[in-house]
């Protein structure tokens, strides 16, 4: 009676683990198209003392328990040619047990695993934006420091055409008030004559130091737009 009980108990466990297998195949592969599943892939399924097999894969596991089943068949086959009917139904009622807890828990993982899975997805999904909003801001203060550095070249090239524009205007002045004086010292007839030639050397000696600044700020102005280029 109690071969017969052990070997429907097989045969039960044996077909309950076939569909568990089915099962597992679909969870694993549906798992496997989550972007969050990720997360949680590196993490034991079950505890170490219920299973051997370490993976994120729930078949793995279920293949681990269909093992277990078939030695336990095998080796109960090898306890009936024995008379110690005690240590065989021993044997038996332990061996059922684990396998019947290895089975429970996996299809409590399989029932849990969306549940898990949209866990997984919430803090997936919350660390992207995250990442979103770092990358964001990340762009932001690049996007300042660009624009304060071509607010900082325009400034400076607007700096010196103003300069450029200024020292050109000093240019025409000096010319004008050097044609002046020499009009009125060619009109002269006395010794104001000689004040105003001084002064009209005076001006020539400021134009030619106008004429050098304009030549700097232009070489300026060149530098600052090849830089610009690069």
């Amino acid at each position: 009676m109690q071969n017969t009980r052990h070997e429907l108990a097989i045969s039960r466990l044996s077909t309950l683990i076939d569909h568990l297998s089915v099962q597992a195949k679909q969870t694993d592969q549906l798992n496997s198209r989550h972007k969050s599943h990720r997360l949680i892939e590196n993490n034991d399924l079950f505890s170490r003392h219920l299973f051997t097999t370490e993976s994120d894969k729930i078949f793995l596991y279920v293949e681990e328990v269909k093992k277990r089943l078939n030695n336990f068949s095998r080796l109960y086959s090898l306890y009936s040619l024995s008379s110690d009917n005690a240590n065989k139904a021993e044997f038996a009622k332990s061996s059922l047990l684990q396998i019947e807890q290895q089975i429970s828990a996996l299809m409590n993982a399989i029932q849990a695993n969306p549940a898990m899975h949209q866990a997984a997805q919430a803090s997936f999904d919350a660390r992207k934006k995250v990442q979103i909003k770092s990358a964001q801001a990340t762009q932001l203060k690049q996007n300042e420091k660009y624009s304060k550095m071509a607010k900082s070249v325009l400034l400076s090239s607007h700096q010196l055409y103003q300069q450029l524009s200024e020292h050109h205007e000093f240019e025409r002045r000096l010319m004008e008030m050097i044609t002046e004086r020499e009009q009125q010292r060619q009109r002269s007839k006395n010794a104001n004559s000689e004040k105003l030639s001084q002064e009209v050397l005076a001006l020539h000696q400021r134009l030619g130091r106008c004429r050098k600044a304009i030549s700097e700020i232009e070489r300026n102005i060149e530098q600052s737009e090849k830089s610009n280029l690069r």
